[in-house]
């Protein structure tokens, strides 16, 4: 079983529901994590700006970013450029090449490689 996480919440909003997703997130691939399920997280749409937000050691969610970092495969890199996220230090995603961009993450190359999708 292998598992994609796709999350897409927008932190700048400020909301519980964003956080909550994200923190959902985290949640659900610490728990693939510990199973020893094959499991990835990718940040696309305005979920680009999260990876900047949870490396701040006071964010509620800092600790269960960190503790599923290396499952990380990366950012979506168009998605990126159009949200201003700040990518240093991530792979940047750009297997769909959707004209006029530099590219993002393709759902469909991960359903073909046996991946369940899940969106938060």
């Amino acid at each position: 079983m292998k598992t994609a996480i796709i999350i897409l919440s927008d932190p700048k909003n400020g909301s519980e529901e964003s956080l909550g997703r994200v923190f959902n997130a985290l949640a659900t691939a610490y728990d693939y994590k510990n199973a020893n399920k094959e499991v990835s997280i990718i940040f696309q749409g305005t979920g680009t700006r999260w990876p900047e937000v949870l490396q701040a050691d006071d964010h509620p969610a800092h600790e269960l970013f960190e503790a599923v970092a290396d499952k990380i495969q990366g950012i979506s890199c168009a998605c990126a450029d159009v949200f201003g996220a700040n990518t240093t230090g991530y792979d940047l995603i750009k297997d769909n090449s959707v004209p006029k961009t530099t590219g993002v993450a393709s759902l469909l190359n991960l359903q073909n490689d046996g991946y369940n999708v899940l969106m938060f």
